[in-house]
């Protein structure tokens, strides 16, 4: 799990987002948020500080979740992030 955590980091920090994120916590949050939902895809929204709000969207399928793609939005602009694209 750390290898995907790590990545999770990595994908983040090539957005150009320099705010501090942890890959392990943002896994925990979107699976306690996935946790008891039917499968489809869902949009969660976290908000962090200094006006900083996480948009996740998640694929909840049968056997596990799916971090399709994160948006942070912060009050000088938005970084999107494709989990789903190399």
């Amino acid at each position: 799990m750390e290898q995907f955590f790590k990545a999770i980091d990595e994908k983040i920090g090539k957005s150009g987002y320099l705010g501090e994120v942890s890959g392990e916590e943002i896994y925990a949050e979107i699976s306690d948020e996935a946790e008891d939902q039917e499968e489809g895809s869902y949009l969660f929204m976290k908000k962090q500080n200094d006006g900083i709000m996480f948009e996740y969207r998640v694929d909840v399928l049968e056997d596990n979740i799916n971090l399709a793609t994160l948006t942070i939005h912060t009050p000088e602009r938005k970084y999107f992030i494709d989990f789903d694209v190399e």
